[in-house]
């Protein structure tokens, strides 16, 4: 474990009621436009699970970033290299590509600006600081870059 912080950082019981009801609303599409219902196909039981995520655009391209760190989710991704993003009746599925510790500072400078209100207890830097600051803690948040996926459907 690191010793500047966990690699994952348990949801209270509180914040796993609002997670389920708040992915519910995004599920039906009623969210803001950031925010999607990321479907994942668990690694050991094979079964399809759902968590409301957020997304960061940044040049032109779009990450997902994991704030607590190596969650189920992420664990879950890694392995099956895959997601699909759920918003409303639209489905899309993405591949996904790890974004390198040294690539990440600038990613997660952007995440914590656009979404601060609701990650900034996540990160131990404040919401502003220069991108260089967030390189000692990088590897403390998976970061993943989503690319276009040639599969337009999901596999058993």
């Amino acid at each position: 474990m690191n010793p500047q912080g966990p690699a994952f950082r348990e949801p209270t019981p509180l914040e796993r009621m609002l997670n389920k009801a708040f992915g519910a609303f995004v599920g039906l599409g009623l969210g803001p436009r950031d925010y999607f219902l990321l479907q994942v196909r668990g690694r050991k039981t094979g079964r399809v699970f759902a968590t409301p995520v957020s997304l960061v655009e940044l040049r032109g391209r779009r990450f997902l970033v994991a704030p607590r760190g190596r969650t189920q989710w992420v664990r879950n991704a890694e392995a099956a290299g895959h997601v699909t993003l759920k918003r409303g009746s639209s489905r899309q599925r993405f591949r996904l590509r790890p974004v390198p510790d040294a690539d990440k500072p600038p990613v997660l400078r952007a995440y914590l600006e656009r979404f601060r209100p609701v990650v900034q207890r996540y990160f131990p830097l404040a919401a502003g600081s220069p991108p260089e600051a967030f390189a000692g803690i990088a590897e403390r948040y998976p970061v993943f870059e989503l690319l276009p996926s040639n599969d337009t459907g999901e596999r058993r």
